[in-house]
């Protein structure tokens, strides 16, 4: 909670208190004087959506943490350096106000909080006198504008996410964060901010300090050039927020949500010609009419979708139907042809605003929302009028359904469709690459220019290889002239002339250049190894001085390391590293690139591993702290927080409480178990509430575990997660217990964790087939399908006993070839677990060689979401895996430190270390695993012969022991390192 006290107001400018991705900026000068002192100086902030502070034209930094509306985080820094006593000073601001709700973002007003303190102290005062605190705060008179080059109607990046960047030069002075620069000069555009009200005015009820530090912004440049093309677009694009359209109070939260309707729109050619219309972002549709004509040759791979007709000259009546599945993100349209066309409005201009999109809307005809642990209602596809809608040829024959018309929202829509466009290349036409291109890309005085090849002739694109997967803040320097447009979109993955397009993710800028040399570092975060670089309407030869990549990760040294005998183990001990460092921000977060979202359940593991490799404490328990926020959306907690999607995996709760035990453990913060522990009972009491009549867990969610084929019906009893419930309940009377809870809570846990146990024994065992089958289905029906991940929960949750813990077992080194395999590495995490508890540590190194070693070959440098022998969660079959970058399979940064190395913590807190090396066939190994307390242990070992040499060096606190494999003769030498 804040103990601060603040004199500054919230603020905000403009007419709309929550404007939709509006970009503004904020200004306050003052004077420090001359004769006086400037002694300490902090600048406290917290923004409504994101900020970027500058004092004195310096960058300061970027925030606030993502948080619950209800606990605004905010950031301090330390100026005192940047301020001139004497001189005018200026604090600038730059806020991003999403505007919508997201995956990380949960809609609330357009805001900004800051306040100066300084101690001032006049140059005859002597040391003992006090400090007078000179405050300047946010209020009125501080001034604010609309960042004018940034267009509000640029295409959200996806689902889960903000916008992406359409910013023209030309209509903004970006000498406005200096102190110089006048805002009071003629025809200005500022103006006096508006006071919303003091701290703890909704929506920001409370004011908490930035429980992290800052996150890193390091200055990197790519590696090569890739290609040079001369490519052409096709002669129309269009993006379009097709929920927000249909569904305008979708804007509040992040469900995903069901319509029912259709596009209209009205293609004039002046000749006849072939027209192509495309679908180049994945999200499409399959009855499309022009002029009452189903188009029914669809070409292209998907999710890719064109279709070509031959077209008369003359006015053309388009009808697609959008109904659909909607989480969010951008509708991309485009159509193609070699003759001029354009589109209008559909039954004339009196249906849209002069200057308006050329599409109307036909519906929605019905509306659903999905919330996958509540019942929804019907989504009905018989509506009397959609039905009469399809396959009409002229908007005059639906004048019946005038009521269902609307014009399309002009904030929803844009012709600057830099995704579409970089997708669908109707010309690519490859340029062998001059050698100065590389000036581009190095840090020398000499710019890159880039080929001009004609008007008309088409535009230039070039595509840089950062060399590694990367995230961060996009910037370039560059000399053109007025007008030329510069489009930027990051990608992931490429191989040969294969591109994985980034389906799902607007990974993109446009730059419109004003004239001269001139900068721009995007404030949107993003991830992705590759850039492509396209300039399109130039009149003269670009000069590209440099591009470049600001990342940003949380601040992390590599403390730990692992080196071993085996090159392809230590490149994926290397490459899980470098995921996770780019998976941490001011959480860890699934991928860089498509989501950026807090996974709950993807950070259980990922903590371990961060634990093993970096050691970075408050970002684990920042996580955990925020989990129990979202019980206000479900007593059950949501998957992914803080959140405006209301989403359960249950699993990913169950994971969540495993994990609150595991940082104790790991930190011997008790005070934290006593926090942590009544949120954990409180959930678990809710789920425990779930259970049938014969004593199973059966309810509706978002029932996941891997993303493979197996039986996980979102309704009924799915074995995993019973499995993995008796295992939630089991630590948790452990958390309980540090906690200092009541014996009898601990004991009501056990006891329902045994109860839990026997009732799947019971009823979830199928004799026949010696294995627990997937689930029994909301109807009844016994599942035929069997699974590698139920039998792996089975036996790492201690279910399994006996007999049958026996059989399992087998299963684990032996999977029968009928069960579904495990599909992603985040369940390899789960089965490393179970290999380690049967102490098949071979086993668990094949596997680590084999499926990560495709990831290696395929010249990965972060981990995949997915293995490639599944098709799931892609976009395209043949595509590898969706995300290359995914901190829930950075398995082997943990399990190649604590199983090969063998490094091992003994008890809370770490002041007992096992050192129990596994050498498998391994001729040496070394590493290092950093300690809670501080400090590390150092462990190198070698085998030879019958003998393994083992050295361990570890902080005179800690008391080491050491075992080496039975039959094995041991030469240990213990050494202090701190």
């Amino acid at each position: 909670m804040d103990s601060r006290s603040w004199s500054a107001k919230w603020i905000w400018g403009g007419e709309e208190e929550s404007p939709r991705n509006e970009w503004r900026c904020f200004r306050k000068t003052f004077e420090l004087p001359e004769e006086e002192t400037v002694g300490a100086a902090w600048l406290h902030i917290a923004a409504d959506s994101r900020y970027v502070l500058y004092v004195n034209g310096e960058q300061v930094g970027r925030g606030p943490v993502r948080s619950w509306r209800e606990e605004q985080f905010y950031d301090s820094y330390e100026v005192r350096h940047l301020l001139h006593a004497g001189e005018r000073n200026v604090i600038a601001v730059h806020v991003l106000h999403f505007g919508v709700t997201n995956f990380y973002y949960i809609l609330g007003r357009g805001g900004l909080l800051a306040e100066l303190e300084c101690e001032v102290t006049s140059g005859d005062a002597t040391a003992a006198e006090s400090k007078p605190i000179l405050r300047v705060g946010s209020d009125d008179t501080w001034t604010t504008s609309r960042l004018q080059a940034q267009n509000p109607a640029s295409p959200r990046m996806s689902c889960q996410q903000g916008f992406a960047d359409l910013y023209d030069a030309r209509l903004w002075d970006e000498r406005w964060i200096a102190a110089d620069y006048r805002e009071d000069r003629p025809g200005s555009i500022w103006e006096p901010a508006k006071v919303i009200g003091p701290p703890g005015v909704e929506p920001w009820k409370r004011l908490v300090p930035r429980d992290i530090p800052f996150l890193t912004e390091e200055k990197i440049y790519p590696s090569r050039i890739v290609s040079l093309r001369r490519v052409q677009a096709p002669a129309w694009s269009a993006v379009l927020d097709l929920r927000a359209a249909m569904m305008p109070d979708s804007i509040h939260h992040a469900n995903p949500v069901s319509f029912v309707g259709y596009l209209a729109g009205e293609l004039v050619l002046n000749e006849a010609g072939n027209v192509t219309f495309g679908f180049p972002a994945g999200r499409r549709t399959d009855n499309m009419w022009v002029d009452g004509r189903l188009c029914a040759d669809w070409t292209g791979d998907l999710p890719e979708r064109y279709c070509t007709l031959e077209l008369a000259a003359g006015a053309h009546f388009v009808l697609i139907d959008v109904t659909s599945w909607d989480h969010g993100g951008a509708f991309h349209l485009a159509a193609h042809a070699e003759v001029p066309l354009e589109w209008r409005t559909p039954g004339g201009n009196g249906m849209q605003p002069a200057g308006g999109p050329p599409l109307v809307l036909i519906g929605p005809f019905d509306t659903t929302v999905h919330i996958d642990h509540q019942d929804s209602k019907p989504f009905r596809l018989d509506h009397p009028a959609y039905l009469k809608a399809a396959g009409a040829a002229y908007m005059t024959e639906l004048q019946e359904l005038a009521s269902w018309v609307q014009p399309f929202p002009q904030a929803l829509y844009s012709e600057e469709d830099v995704f579409g466009t970089s997708v669908w290349t109707v010309e690519a036409e490859p340029h062998t690459i001059p050698s100065q291109l590389e000036r581009a890309i190095t840090p020398t005085p000499e710019p890159a220019v880039l080929p001009l090849f004609g008007q008309g002739a088409g535009d230039c694109e070039i595509v840089i290889d950062v060399g590694r997967e990367t995230s961060g803040f996009i910037g370039f320097e560059a000399e053109a002239e007025a007008g030329t447009v510069v489009d930027v979109y990051g990608l992931e993955y490429m191989r040969d002339d294969y591109r994985q397009h980034t389906y799902g993710l607007d990974n993109t800028i446009r730059y419109v250049c004003r004239q001269g040399r001139q900068r721009y570092l995007s404030p949107v975060r993003r991830g992705f190894r590759y850039m492509v670089l396209t300039v399109r309407k130039a009149s003269a030869p670009v000069k590209l001085h440099e591009v470049y990549v600001n990342q940003s990760t949380y601040p992390v040294t590599n403390a730990g390391a692992f080196q071993c005998s085996d090159p392809l183990l230590n490149e994926i001990w290397n490459i899980s590293r470098h995921t996770t460092r780019l998976c941490m921000e001011d959480t860890f977060v699934d991928c860089p690139s498509y989501e950026q979202v807090f996974w709950v359940g993807d950070s259980r593991n990922e903590a371990l591993v961060n634990y093993y490799v970096f050691g970075s404490l408050d970002i684990v328990k920042r996580c955990l702290n925020l989990v129990p926020g979202s019980k206000d959306m479900s007593p059950l907690y949501i998957d992914q927080v803080p959140s405006g999607w209301s989403s359960v995996i249950p699993n990913w709760t169950f994971f969540w409480s495993i994990a609150c035990l595991e940082y104790v453990e790991h930190t011997n913060d008790t005070d934290f178990a006593a926090k942590i522990w009544p949120e954990v009972r409180y959930t678990l009491e809710h789920y425990l509430q779930k259970l049938n009549a014969d004593g199973l867990l059966d309810m509706r969610g978002w029932n996941l575990l891997d993303w493979a084929p197996i039986d996980q019906p979102n309704e009924g009893i799915v074995t995993h997660q019973n499995l993995m419930l008796v295992h939630a309940l089991n630590k948790a009377a452990e958390l309980a217990r540090i906690a200092g809870g009541d014996d009898q809570d601990i004991e009501r846990l056990l006891r329902a964790g045994r109860g839990l146990a026997a009732a799947i024994n019971a009823h979830l065992w199928e004799e026949g087939k010696l294995a627990y089958l997937d689930c029994i289905h909301a109807d009844g029906r016994r599942s035929d399908i069997f699974s590698m991940q139920t039998q792996v929960l089975a036996y790492l949750t201690g279910v399994a006993c006996g007999d049958r813990r026996e059989t399992i077992g087998s299963y684990l080194l032996s999977p029968p070839a009928a069960f579904v395999q495990i599909g992603s590495p985040f369940m390899s995490f789960f089965y490393y677990e179970a290999l380690v508890d049967a102490g098949r540590y071979e086993q668990m190194l094949n596997d680590i060689r084999f499926n990560y070693g495709q990831m290696v070959r395929y010249d990965a440098t972060t981990c995949w979401e997915m293995y490639p022998n599944f098709s799931e969660n892609r976009a395209n079959p043949d595509q590898l895996t969706r995300s290359h970058c995914h901190a829930w399979s950075a398995a082997p940064g943990y399990f190649l430190g604590q199983g090969i190395l063998g490094v091992k913590r003994a008890n809370p807190g770490w002041t007992r270390v096992l050192i129990e090396p596994h050498p498998c066939d391994l001729a040496w190994a070394r590493g290092s695993v950093p300690l809670p307390q501080g400090g590390r242990i150092d462990v190198s070992w070698s085998v030879d012969g019958d003998t393994m040499n083992v050295r361990v060096a570890a902080p005179s606190s800690v008391e080491v022991e050491v075992r080496i494999p039975a039959g094995m003769r041991e030469q240990v030498t213990l050494a202090v390192n701190g």
